[in-house]
């Protein structure tokens, strides 16, 4: 199938920088391999991963690594397939992230764009009576909590940490878990948070800055624990699970450089957790379908989002560094 579609609008990056660097440009579209779909975007997640990039904190993997567009994530319809591609067709709601898509691969131009060109073994679809955007705002957070929760094993009647609730895995991770039967304790950073995380389904939910006097957090009261956040929480988390328990770190906001008391490992206790720099189309594609079924349901509803116009992109990424945001942003074209 051809596409007459040969320039389109992106977010390109020149430099690295403050949010200013992002630039809305025309760029040309290269011409369209046997084994790929061209997505005509309709929503693109901003990411913690694209302002840490954007900043330089995180430089992109290659000798080269300007011009660059940033994004590791979007939803859209398939615009176009390659001559080998029999899975997809156009007009197909699908999602693609990471896998090579922005980030610090940047094997491809990211999803901060009109149109995005990917490998088809990439893309996962989901059922057209989803909402875009709400595939949108659940998307890459989605499928991390999907996954680093699986890491903790059967949630059924167990407790469960949620660290960061609020923010974009730790929403998903909430609904996540309190649907596949598990009591969900989530940690906020801010008292106007509460309410919002309780109608997620959390069961009890802690600000940050009491948790570690909070007596359901008491040694050896949980069963399992979320965590993107680490930082200062580190230490009361591990030492809160119960013997057998599992932490499953998903996110480092609040800090990278953490401590606890190594006799911890003794009793035993498991840590663990997950990158999303691991995922491939297979566990995308389950992670989707999993999620996707949940919604259908009714089990989970996708997290809070605000839409910004792609060509604010820079708007974007000043809004969310400013911090306090309950749930997700994302960019329409």
């Amino acid at each position: 199938m051809t596409s007459t579609t040969s320039n389109a609008h992106a977010i390109v990056m020149r430099a690295y920088g403050a949010p200013d660097v992002l630039a809305y440009a025309e760029v040309p579209l290269a011409p369209l391999a046997a084994d790929e779909v061209r997505i005509r975007s309709i929503a693109a997640a901003v990411n913690h991963t694209d302002l840490e990039i954007r900043a330089g904190n995180w430089p992109v993997k290659k000798p080269q690594p300007f011009p660059y567009v940033p994004g590791v994530e979007v939803v859209g319809r398939v615009d176009e397939v390659g001559n080998a591609v029999e899975e997809f067709h156009r007009g197909d709601h699908v999602i693609t992230m990471m896998q090579g898509l922005g980030g610090v691969r940047a094997e491809r131009p990211g999803g901060y764009a009109a149109y995005v060109t990917v490998s088809a073994g990439t893309v996962a679809p989901f059922p057209a009576g989803i909402d875009d955007h709400d595939m949108a705002a659940i998307g890459l957070v989605g499928v991390t909590a999907f996954e680093g929760l699986r890491r903790i094993g059967t949630l059924a009647g167990r407790r469960i940490v949620v660290t960061g609730a609020a923010g974009g895995i730790g929403s998903a991770a909430t609904a996540i878990a309190r649907a596949q039967g598990a009591s969900v304790i989530a940690v906020v950073s801010r008292s106007a948070q509460v309410d919002y995380v309780r109608a997620l389904g959390a069961d009890e939910v802690i600000v940050s800055r009491e948790a570690r006097d909070a007596p359901i957090l008491e040694a050896g009261s949980v069963d399992g624990v979320l965590d993107a956040v680490a930082g200062e929480l580190f230490a009361p988390l591990v030492a809160a699970l119960r013997p057998g328990g599992t932490l499953s770190l998903v996110g480092t906001v609040g800090g990278s450089d953490v401590r606890f008391d190594a006799f911890e490992l003794i009793r035993p206790v498991t840590l663990t957790g997950y990158s999303s720099e691991t995922l491939n189309g297979a566990t995308l594609r389950n992670a989707v379908a999993a999620l996707a079924d949940l919604m259908v349901h009714g089990r989970i509803k996708a997290p809070a989002y605000r839409t910004m116009p792609l060509a604010d992109a820079a708007q974007a990424h000043a809004l969310m560094e400013r911090g306090g945001l309950t749930g997700r942003l994302l960019l329409v074209p």
